[in-house]
């Protein structure tokens, strides 16, 4: 079990080390794309020729293999974290947008027609009334981006151990020592495991008025939604 836990020194990190370092890989990139992925989104919303386009571009950047975007960009940004990053925050929009267009399309148009009659704007609708409303399909958004991050960092020790627990896969087979490779899969699946328990925990804190146990799903309960306006809109008016 020590060996378990008995990082090489090469790596430069302890086993909580990683932890963070993996944590920080993964999550900044789903964070800089959900604020690529708001406003972008809105855009497709108040456009809808625009979104198309939006929707095929994010999927052509997806099919890019990790590995040709670290070459594109080791020349610029050297083998960094950022390198890592970027990718993976380019990777996140091809789900962020979506969920985000379609939790935003699900706002009932009487909500947004009381929304108006109040006296608010477009941004502070968009801010204060359409996002709260379309928390749960945003967060089931992040939670699919989080999880993939979270995998995909692994592959950064293909560019100077720039992969955090992936690492642990190359000096398993340097030092054939395969307990390190058991390591960095368990370690890699709990972390995931854990980030998408938390952002459950976020969903049910910032969405009380949603029953416990269910699902959201946008597409087939876009005219079910006047339970969660009542109380976006008091917020509003305060």
């Amino acid at each position: 079990m020590n060996r378990f836990f008995d990082i090489p020194s090469d790596l430069q990190h302890t086993w909580l080390g990683l932890i963070g370092l993996h944590l920080r890989e993964a999550l900044l990139p789903v964070l800089a794309g959900l604020l690529a992925a708001l406003p972008l989104a809105q855009l497709c919303v108040r456009f809808r020729w625009l979104y198309p386009p939006v929707l095929g571009l994010t999927t052509v950047l997806y099919a890019i293999p990790s590995l040709a975007f670290f070459v594109v960009l080791i020349d610029y940004t050297g083998q960094t974290e950022l390198t890592v990053m970027i990718p993976l925050a380019v990777y996140s929009l091809v789900v962020l947008v979506p969920a985000i267009v379609d939790g935003v399309r699900s706002v009932p148009q009487e909500t947004l027609a009381a929304a108006t009659a109040m006296g608010l704007g477009p941004v502070r609708r968009y801010l204060q009334v359409q996002l709260p409303i379309a928390v749960p399909a945003i967060i089931a958004g992040l939670r699919v981006a989080a999880v993939s991050s979270i995998s995909l960092v692994s592959v950064g020790m293909l560019i100077g151990n720039q992969g955090a627990l992936g690492n642990l896969l190359h000096d398993a087979q340097i030092y054939n020592r395969p307990e390190l490779a058991w390591n960095s899969v368990f370690t890699t699946a709990a972390l995931a495991v854990v980030v998408d328990g938390v952002l459950v925990l976020v969903r049910l804190l910032l969405t009380p008025w949603m029953p416990r146990g269910t699902r959201h799903h946008p597409a087939t309960d876009a005219g079910d939604w006047p339970e969660p306006a009542t109380p976006a809109l008091e917020d509003a008016a305060r």
